[in-house]
Parts: structure tokens; C-alpha cells; sequence
């Protein structure tokens, strides 16, 4: 019999909450196996949740990642699986590069007017000590 994990062991696991595991089953994202009111969790579910924590971290929607782990059982050898998980991640790491710039931009920004507020401060304070 396959090795199966309980909803703790698999918390424990991937520093996760158990509430997380129930939101994943929910949004058909993972689908452990029952034994009366118990989840167990094969190692199908344990390398699914890996692709999620995964492609949460790289920003994927919850509906891109649960399309692409559907896109595993199709019969061919994970093409269509590889091309779209790439596909999806080239667009993820473009938005990532504009957002790094905008902020890189934004921080210049900030920088410069609080260069500008220190040399204001500086000045007032000079004015007031000599009066």
C-alpha cells in the first residue's frame, strides 16, 4: 500500500496550515484520500502541493496552477503540461521584471525627495539657530 501522510504530517511537512490544505481541496487542487473523517494524502497530493506552494511563490493564479496540474493527465508525456507551465511562467516573470522596475523606479523617487527633505530641514533648522 502506497505511504500516505495525515493532514498534520503533511502541515508539518510543508509548513502549512491545515485550514490551507481544506482551501486546496476545496478549489480542487488536491484530493486526498478519506478514511471516515480523516485525510490522508498519497504522494500524488505531496507533489501537487509542491507544484501550488510553488507556482504561488512565482504569483500564479490559483486557476492557472489547478488548470496546468490538469493538464498532467493528459497522454502526452506532459508536453502540453511543460509547454503552458512554461508559457505561464514567461508571462509571470515578465510582469515580475516591470513591477522590480516600477519599484526600483518609485525607491529612486522616495530617495531623491527625502535627499531633497533632509537639506530643507537642515536649512530651517540653520535659519531658526540664526536668529
Amino acid at each position: 500500500m502506497e505511504e500516505t501522510l495525515t493532514i498534520r504530517e503533511m502541515c508539518d511537512a510543508f509548513g502549512v496550515t491545515p485550514r490551507t490544505l481544506r482551501f486546496y481541496e476545496a478549489k480542487e487542487l488536491l484530493f486526498p484520500q478519506r478514511d471516515g473523517q480523516r485525510r490522508l494524502f498519497t504522494k500524488r497530493d505531496r507533489a501537487r502541493l509542491k507544484l501550488i506552494l510553488r507556482g504561488k511563490r512565482f504569483g500564479f493564479s490559483l486557476e492557472d496552477i489547478r488548470q496546468l496540474l490538469n493538464l498532467y493527465d493528459m497522454d502526452d508525456q506532459q508536453i502540453t503540461q511543460f509547454s503552458r507551465t512554461y508559457d505561464i511562467g514567461k508571462e509571470r516573470l515578465d510582469d515580475m521584471i516591470q513591477q522590480r522596475d516600477e519599484l526600483n523606479d518609485a525607491i529612486a523617487d522616495l530617495q531623491e525627495q527625502l535627499r531633497w527633505g533632509e537639506k530643507m530641514i537642515a536649512s530651517l533648522q540653520q535659519s531658526k539657530a540664526a536668529e
